[in-house]
């Protein structure tokens, strides 16, 4: 039988003394805690198998709140998510919820927010979805490929990175409502996938992540990642997922 492979770690990294970040594999959840060694979980390639992060918005109250609530209300909903019209309501649903919760919660949730990037894996195809800047990527063995679509604003001549976001899930005082970026691949046993929050691919460029994934796979892949992200300064939380599709 076919199977689905997901090696994870959520970790806070060296500057920020919380984590806000939030993981979905299948049913199971990791929310605004720390694992210090990286999980591996298989799962059965047939029913729509969600793997997704969400990344709090860090200088805003609550991010962790909102974070926890999109990767609790994608995992109740990811057998469902057969076709891209499915995801993209999943989002808006969770885009709702997260200002509707925020209204409930006072001046302490007023303006939470969280970027959602995730892959949801099907026998023959992978949806690849975000809001925010939290990434998906392709990692054949030529080479990494981001499937997901940065909401940034345009960068300075020489600037890599940047903390702001074009949109989000929640994050402002009145309901925004969100456009999901989601695309359809499709998938063959050997294929890999790197889900991640910025905490991962701002510290790293492509290139590091692409000599990671080429060298090694599944656990050690997700830790020599996150180490190499912790060398490079830890700047942010890092939550990431390393998916891999296996012909039994």
């Amino acid at each position: 039988m076919a199977y689905v492979a997901v090696s994870a770690l959520s970790h806070p990294g060296l500057v920020r003394t919380r984590n806000e970040d939030s993981l979905v594999a299948g049913p199971w959840t990791l929310c605004a805690t720390v694992t210090e060694n990286p999980q591996t979980l298989v799962f059965p390639l047939g029913t729509p198998l969600v793997v997704a992060v969400a990344d709090g918005l860090g200088g805003q109250p609550g991010g962790e709140v909102a974070s926890a609530l999109v990767a609790q209300r994608l995992a109740a909903a990811g057998p469902r998510l057969a076709g891209e019209d499915d995801v993209r309501e999943a989002l808006h649903s969770c885009n709702r919820q997260v200002y509707a919760t925020a209204r409930g919660g006072g001046d302490a949730l007023a303006t939470m927010g969280t970027t959602v990037a995730g892959a949801v894996v099907q026998p023959e195809s992978l949806l690849a979805f975000n809001v925010g800047d939290s990434r998906v990527f392709a990692a054949p063995r030529d080479g990494v490929v981001q499937l997901s679509v940065d909401d940034s604003p345009p960068r300075a001549p020489g600037q890599r990175t940047t903390s702001l976001v074009t949109q989000a899930l929640g994050g402002t005082p009145e309901y925004r409502a969100v456009t999901p970026h989601v695309t359809t691949t499709a998938v063959a046993p050997g294929d890999r996938y790197l889900v991640c929050t910025d905490g991962l691919t701002d510290p790293l460029p492509n290139d590091v992540l692409d000599g990671v994934l080429r060298e090694y796979d599944d656990g050690r892949a997700v830790f020599e990642l996150w180490k190499a992200a912790i060398a490079a300064g830890g700047p942010d939380n890092i939550t990431l997922a390393v998916v891999r599709v296996v012909d039994g």
